[in-house]
């Protein structure tokens, strides 16, 4: 049978998600606690891979097995197998047609920043910094120019394997509380880094290096060498992932 999990995780202590030899990886970490949740070797698809230092709020995967557990067995066994800074949410049967990666129909993310002189203390490694004062009006134009079916080119990592560099955003929202920062974006799919570099060349326009057009004229060039560098990862979450109803999954936290 097939089983899909909804996924929270503390990404600064991983290597990212990925299975890699000798460090520390999200998918390793998990496949371990089901494997011996199943006395068999598990092995697991996540909805999408997250970088070094990235968190998730609600990461999917799916895995097979023939083995026959209560759903709160895959929850609640496996948490208390995992550590401290990964956990499980829900545990929900799925037809073997599901898939995490390919059935998902779009991924949301947010990115959370600190805005002011100071770096934070108390929310080391979960909040990114930037310590300019930064016009929010000016990003939120800027933003504009993003939406819609694009060459996000400008802003894809030279390492990213993605067949194509054509993706739609759907939203990219930016929030103000006091001085926090907070940007919501959902695409169909992302390239890698493409949300860091995008917040990345907000943050030149916030700071009035470029004008808000200067979007899309990046977008249009396709050069990721005209773009800012890749901001930093502490403060990024992927917060959800969208799949047709039909699966019949939780489609929210826990």
């Amino acid at each position: 049978m097939r089983i899909a999990l909804g996924i929270e995780y503390d990404g600064s202590g991983y290597n990212g998600w990925q299975s890699q030899p000798d460090v520390p990886n999200i998918q390793d970490t998990l496949q371990a606690a089901l494997s011996r949740i199943a006395g068999e070797n598990i092995s697991i698809i996540a909805a999408g891979r997250t970088d070094t230092g990235v968190h998730a709020l609600e990461q999917v995967v799916h895995f097979d097995t023939g083995i026959v557990r209560p759903l709160a067995s895959w929850v609640r066994g496996t948490n208390a197998l995992l550590p401290k800074d990964v956990a499980v949410l829900w545990a929900h049967p799925v037809a073997d047609e599901f898939h995490a990666r390919f059935s998902a129909q779009a991924r949301s993310y947010q990115y959370v920043l600190i805005n002011r002189p100071s770096r934070s203390a108390v929310h080391h490694g979960k909040v990114g910094w930037f310590h300019l004062p930064l016009d929010v009006e000016a990003m939120r134009m800027a933003a504009q120019n993003l939406l819609g079916e694009h060459d996000f080119s400008a802003f894809r990592s030279s390492q990213c394997q993605a067949k194509t560099p054509v993706k739609t955003l759907a939203q990219l929202d930016i929030v103000q509380q006091g001085d926090i920062i907070i940007f919501n974006l959902t695409a169909n799919a992302f390239l890698h880094h493409m949300v860091r570099n995008i917040v990345g060349c907000l943050l030149y326009v916030g700071k009035g290096k470029y004008p808000p057009q200067w979007m899309h004229e990046l977008l249009q060039g396709r050069e990721r060498k005209l773009a800012a560098p890749t901001f930093a990862p502490d403060g990024l979450y992927l917060c959800h992932i969208t799949y047709d109803a039909k699966w019949g999954l939780p489609q929210g936290r826990g």
